[in-house]
């Protein structure tokens, strides 16, 4: 390969090659309800170990200090009547004697007396810090001690003069080696025995999650066993947990809504169906024909005229069902408008006039015809031009369709009556779902018929203007009719 090839074949590779892999999106991690209630139980279990340690530390050192201090004073109080009467030094010197003989006793306990007079004095003076004396004070002091690891614990007091002796202070300590060792002790068992329980409560909390979560572990598995085929399927209640039981009820609920939900959408996907394959098949079938042998132009025109027929009727079904998935979706009515009720009516009615005309048929309205309401015109009018529709497809001919108009406190009512065929009160609360028909054979005027949508736009028009569809059906005259917010 030449210099030239390999450049050439260089950068066709470069610009086949493929684009580097966009980098991944990491999820956010996802934390357990186990490991969530292990990790607050044992922030808890560790809140009540240290609060509880630490009000027991503060209690064991509270009374170790006061136990002290207790020795102190009545060691203070011995000595004390001994030295109170010694007033020469002939009875010094059994203090002293007596003094030496209670530290040899007690190694822990040390004394010091101190005075203006040597002679009445007693102890290492050099190893008696006097800015740790405090007289007639029942607090304790503390003496550091050259050479000594722990402090002593002190306590001074004043003995007034007596003969010879002169005003002396007696300072009386006691070694805190065991002062501290206990507290130490006791910090350290109490935080060995805090992280035991805490590694306990871990092992026992981790162990009642467990437990705990078993019967949602049992409700997630009966949960991902549920298929679009088997949506008659619920989870069963009695046997989980009140809490549970809720959310099972609940799911159940949601299971009913999507079976609902699923079973309008089939049939709804089979009407569509079935309502677009006879005009499409109208349109192959003429066009065929229409293929079949040579034509003039005027039988092509006619047939053309005829498939645009079935095309608009086509169109007409797309924008209904285009409407009415709008409406499903929360679009509301937002040309609003506050309009006299009977006006709107009226417009509508003059529309139908040869209509009517053709049918031998009229039209009256009656009720409020002062009533307000805040509407969209051009929808109010279509799901009005639907109910008279269906009152002429379904009437016989000569007939008094009634158009009746009820202010009421919040809403105004407005209802098409027409006479004809009673309808089965079983049929009334689906009079307005898509494509729905109470029985094919109804009468209809000169074979006219709708495509099932229309009483399905009425309640969607009902619902974008905050009402509600209704229809009832006695004494041989059937009432279909709305309601739409007046303000």
């Amino acid at each position: 390969m030449d210099r030239h090839s390999f450049q050439q074949a260089n950068r066709t590779s470069a610009g086949n090659a493929p684009p580097a892999p966009a980098p991944k999106r990491r999820l956010p991690r996802r934390q357990s309800i186990t490991a969530r209630l292990v990790l607050m139980s044992a922030a808890s279990a560790l809140f009540i170990f240290a609060l509880t340690g630490i009000v027991l530390y503060t209690v064991l050192k509270g009374e170790l200090l006061r136990h002290e201090r207790d020795g102190l004073v009545t060691t203070l109080n011995d000595i004390g009547y001994q030295i109170g009467r010694a007033g020469s030094t002939e009875r010094w010197e059994r203090v002293q004697l007596k003094l030496a003989a209670l530290s040899q006793a007690d190694q822990r306990v040390s004394f010091w007396i101190s005075g203006a007079d040597a002679r009445f004095r007693y102890g290492d003076q050099a190893r008696l810090n006097p800015a740790a004396i405090t007289p007639d004070s029942n607090t304790v002091g503390m003496l550091k001690i050259p050479g000594k690891e722990y402090p002593l614990h002190i306590m001074t007091r004043t003995m007034p003069a007596f003969e010879d002796r002169p005003e002396v202070y007696v300072t009386v300590g006691i070694d805190t080696e065991p002062y501290f060792e206990m507290r130490r002790t006791f910090l350290v068992s109490t935080l060995v025995f805090s992280l035991l329980g805490i590694v306990l409560a871990v092992i026992s909390s981790y162990w009642i999650a467990r437990a705990g979560l078993a019967p949602l572990r049992r409700m997630s598995a009966r949960a991902q066993s549920f298929s679009p085929r088997k949506l008659s399927a619920r989870m069963s209640a009695e046997a989980l947990p009140e809490e549970l039981s809720a959310l099972a009820h609940a799911f159940n609920g949601a299971l009913e809504r999507i079976e609902e939900a699923y079973t309008q959408l089939e049939a709804f996907n089979a009407d569509v169906a079935h309502e677009l394959r006879t005009p499409l098949a109208n349109l192959i079938g003429e066009t065929q024909v229409a293929l079949a042998r040579e034509r003039s132009a005027g039988e092509f025109k006619d047939v053309l005229q005829s498939n645009l027929e079935e095309l608009d009727r086509i169109r007409s079904i797309v924008n209904d069902m285009l409407f009415l998935a709008r409406s499903d979706q929360g679009e509301a009515a937002t040309a609003l408008v506050q309009a006299r009720v009977a006006d709107e009516v009226q417009k509508t009615v003059d529309f139908f006039e040869f209509v009517l005309d053709d049918a031998g048929m009229a039209i009256t309205t009656s009720g409020d015809t002062d009533a307000t309401a805040l509407m969209e015109t051009a929808l109010f009018k279509r799901a009005l031009t639907n109910l008279i529709q269906n009152a002429i497809q379904h009437s016989p001919v000569g007939a008094l369709i009634r158009v009746d108009i009820a202010a009421q406190q919040d809403s105004v009512r407005i209802s098409v009556t027409n006479p004809g065929e009673a309808i089965d009160p079983r049929h009334l609360p689906r009079l307005f779902d898509r494509f729905y028909r109470v029985d094919t054979s109804r009468h209809e005027i000169n074979g006219s018929h709708g495509h099932g949508l229309g009483l399905a736009i009425v309640k969607a028009v009902a619902r974008m203007h905050g009402g509600r569809a209704f229809a009832s059906s006695e004494d041989g005259r059937n009432s279909i009719g709305f309601t739409i917010s007046r303000s």
